[in-house]
């Protein structure tokens, strides 16, 4: 990989967004983190660095320049818009980037060097409900402005590219399909002392349908549990319905508690609600689910589906 500056060629300097590492419980956060793992590999001879708010352990190959919000910004949205639309493209110039790459919907107005972004779905401009105030609305606004300017845009499904070329109005010469993979922890589990313990932290019985994931109301989790009360006289007494993930932390019509509708449903004896799920023992939930459901009404891709397809061996 070279790049072209100043009349010279050499080896090309990619900076990459930072913003989610460390957080795994997110897409964004799982996805920089994959990034940060593999892309070394593919292309060695690259420089390879990550600006980040605050100072990160980085994998063996990366650098990591940190441009901290000012300590005066109240608040993480504005903290973290700062960071995409200032620090950000500072961190490109001061560090010479060739190339730079946001991993997620938020791409800045402008910076020194060509720009690729990844976009993953289009929920705010698809899903009504999910629009917000109107803050929300001219971040999307701007978000949806900075894309048009990216050298490349980068999605995981022809649908979102279908959405992006049709919402976004991007040419569809500039949007590229890059499909996502399930991580390399993601296999069938066979140690039984591990699924044991998993078994045991998390209350499973021996057979059971396993939801996991969020609680919003696209995850249609409600679906889930109507559709288990109603198979229920068909299925085996001892299958029960384990739904894992942090419950909301207040019931709401965009992201209800589903132990009432289990409740109403008579139902609530059959269901296990396990809370928050570690990552690391995410491939033994599935290893030991017999049937996972996914009923999800809008997704930019749908990872956990190829997550569970790894770990059925």
């Amino acid at each position: 990989m070279s790049s072209a500056g100043d009349g010279q060629i050499g080896p090309a300097r990619v900076l990459l967004n930072a913003w989610f590492w460390g957080q795994e419980t997110t897409g964004s956060g799982q996805y920089v983190q994959q990034l940060a793992q593999q892309l070394p590999q593919v292309a060695p001879a690259a420089a390879w660095g990550l600006a980040a708010p605050r100072p990160l352990t980085a994998p063996p190959g990366w650098q990591v320049i940190v441009a901290a919000p000012p300590s005066w910004l109240r608040g993480e949205n504005l903290a973290k818009l700062w960071f995409e639309q200032i620090g950000f493209p500072r961190a490109c110039r001061q560090w010479q980037a060739t190339l730079a790459h946001v991993p997620y919907w938020a791409a800045p107005l402008w910076t020194p060097c060509p720009l690729v972004v990844t976009i993953h779905d289009l929920i705010p401009l698809r899903l009504p409900a999910y629009r917000g105030g109107p803050r929300q609305r001219l971040y999307t606004w701007l978000v949806s402005r900075s894309a048009r300017r990216a050298r490349l845009v980068l999605t995981d499904s022809q649908a979102s590219r279908q959405d992006i070329i049709e919402h976004l109005h991007i040419p569809p010469a500039r949007v590229r399909v890059t499909y996502l993979a399930p991580g390399a922890d993601f296999r069938r589990i066979s140690d039984s002392a591990r699924l044991a313990a998993v078994r045991a932290r998390y209350g499973l019985p021996l057979r059971f349908v396993l939801y996991m994931g969020g609680f919003d109301t696209r995850k249609n989790v409600g679906a889930v549990l109507a559709a288990f009360a109603q198979a229920l006289p068909a299925l085996p007494a001892d299958v029960m319905l384990v739904i894992a993930g942090r419950l909301p932390a207040h019931d709401s019509a965009f992201t209800p508690d589903p132990r009432p509708l289990a409740a109403r449903l008579g139902i609530a004896g059959r269901v296990i609600f396990t809370g928050w799920v570690d990552e690391a023992d995410k491939p033994a939930l599935y290893s030991l689910a017999e049937v996972f459901v996914f009923p999800s009404l809008y997704e930019g891709f749908g990872l956990p589906v190829l997550e569970a397809l790894a770990c059925a061996g």
